[in-house]
């Protein structure tokens, strides 16, 4: 079975911590993003559950939920 990944800029998305794609983009490209306690700025990492995303001093823990068939 595969491991469920979501890249950054959906994860800010589909938390709601970025309203559209274009501002997850300025929002990494600005270093406002850290994920593990270091600063992203490639909106294309690849997270996984257990990640930590830190958005203005707030943790956000990836939470991937995969159904078995």
């Amino acid at each position: 079975m595969e491991e469920a990944t979501i890249r950054l800029a959906q994860f800010l998305k589909w938390m709601g911590l970025c309203a559209t794609g274009g501002e997850a983009k300025i929002r990494i490209q600005e270093g406002e993003i850290s994920v593990n306690g270091e600063v992203e700025t490639r909106r294309g990492k690849v997270l996984r559950s257990g990640d930590v995303v830190t958005v203005e001093g707030v943790d956000h823990e990836v939470q991937l939920d995969v159904d078995e068939p």
